[in-house]
């Protein structure tokens, strides 16, 4: 076997000269469609070095995420602050632009009202539903104690027919567990006043950075191309400025949909009767911001407060109540506004917000959908300058949010005519091999020594 491939080499190395007479061709019975054949070791040999090259790419990528992922569990304190800054800045910027822009305010004055402003907006909700949820849980504690009572009768009789001692036990279970957790909670409490200045200091933090970030945001991007030269910088100016637009309207958007939810939740809670109903929309309106589970977790608590003070026909009312308004969001709402805005598959938002609950909670549904959205971002810009490289598109053909990515676009497109045209010589080198190698087969073919259909 290896003089064969011996003979091959040596016949592909150094072909025959012209003068002398050319071996004849194998019949055609002995090797069907030579012609259109390459050697199968070079298909395997290809197969197994792109096979090899893309497993040792993804394991490079994946080292650098798991990487990643370490170096911002260990920065985190620092992190969260500049991830929330940003996004209270995403809805304070416009109001920032105006004050700047059209009524001439300094950058400083403009910054520092934007913030007072949101604070005082955010303060005086606290003030109008703090006093409601104190004076209107002491309320519901006593009618979710009768509650109770009532559903504790009722089990003994029938259908149920459970025995008076089966029922106690499994309040009695039921009340157990609530102390145990009542003692976690108070043992977080506890725990929790040792780092109460760490909190003070981040909440602080995030004031400093809304306030800078706001006064001169506008000068980043200039300072960013400075920094890093044109090509990178104009690269940068691209990417950052659809983070920032996609970040913006996908936070806009949402406080729309959740504005709109709120209010109808509230009034048709305030129709019904339901106690509490200014404070319930204020949590329908928060819990709005985690796609799918806040939203229906909103509803659950306004249907229970309304079955522990009302009864179950309220009850009902307010489970159709919640339906019919989830039912105008996911249909109507969300796809008018949030495609605009992230463009991104409800099955991705949905897996985002489970995954990041459960890594960080409540906070980690939260910022899972504007992190997946900007990653979403990310990659579409690769797609687009892959797409100019490969010659599928011009720049011209593609969306620019800045004039910075435009140039870079174009630039991209002329580096793909390079590109290809490399890429193309590489191909005929290839097939020029190939041809070199399957000439040598047919030659040594001549002397019976290649394969045939019998073999």
């Amino acid at each position: 076997m290896s003089d064969v491939t011996d003979k091959i080499v040596d016949a592909a190395d150094n072909p025959p000269e012209a003068s002398v007479q050319q071996a004849d061709p194998a019949p055609a019975d002995s090797w069907p469609g030579a012609e259109d054949q390459v050697d199968r070791g070079v298909v395997a040999a290809t197969s197994i070095k792109a096979t090899a090259w893309w497993a040792l790419r993804l394991f490079v990528i994946a080292a650098a995420g798991y990487v990643l992922w370490i170096v911002v569990q260990n920065l985190w304190v620092g992190i969260l602050p500049v991830i929330l800054a940003l996004i209270i800045c995403t809805v304070l910027a416009p109001l920032t632009s105006f004050l700047r822009t059209r009524l001439h305010f300094p950058d400083a004055a403009a910054a520092v009202l934007s913030v007072l402003a949101f604070f005082g907006v955010v303060g005086a909700i606290i003030a109008f539903v703090a006093p409601d949820l104190i004076n209107q849980s002491r309320i519901l504690y006593i009618q979710a104690y009768e509650g109770i009572q009532f559903l504790q009768v009722w089990a003994q009789g029938p259908p149920l027919n459970l025995h008076s001692e089966t029922v106690s036990n499994t309040l009695n279970d039921a009340i157990a567990w609530l102390q145990g957790q009542a003692g976690s909670i108070a043992g977080g409490v506890i725990s929790g006043i040792s780092t109460a200045t760490s909190l003070v200091i981040q909440m602080f933090m995030i004031l400093v950075l809304v306030v800078f970030f706001l006064k001169d945001g506008h000068r980043f991007l200039p300072w960013l191309r400075h920094l890093t030269g044109r090509r990178v910088g104009w690269h940068l100016t691209e990417l950052l400025t659809r983070a920032w637009v996609t970040l913006g309207g996908y936070i806009r958007a949402q406080a729309v949909v959740s504005a709109v939810d709120a209010l109808f939740i509230g009034v048709g809670l305030w129709l019904i009767g339901v106690p509490m109903a200014f404070s319930l929309m204020i949590i329908t309106f928060l819990a709005g911001f985690i796609p799918y589970i806040g939203a229906i977790s909103a509803g659950a608590l306004s249907v229970l407060v309304a079955l522990v003070s009302l009864g179950f026909q309220e009850a009902l009312l307010v489970l159709l109540l919640v339906i019919a308004v989830q039912q105008l969001e996911g249909n109507i709402l969300s796809p008018l506004l949030q495609s605009r805005a992230m463009d991104l598959h409800p099955v991705i938002v949905l897996i985002s917000v489970v995954v990041g609950g459960g890594l960080m909670g409540i906070l980690g549904a939260f910022l899972s959908v504007p992190i997946v959205a900007v990653i979403a971002v990310v990659l579409r810009y690769l797609i687009d300058i892959m797409t100019l490289h490969a010659g599928e598109k011009t720049a011209e053909e593609l969306e620019h949010i800045t004039p910075e990515g435009a140039e870079i676009a174009r630039l991209a497109e002329i580096k793909g005519r390079a590109l290809r045209r490399h890429w193309r010589e590489s191909a005929v080198v290839n097939d020029d091999a190939d041809a070199a190698l399957l000439d040598a087969a047919r030659r040594l073919g001549s002397d019976g020594k290649a394969p045939t259909t019998q073999d």
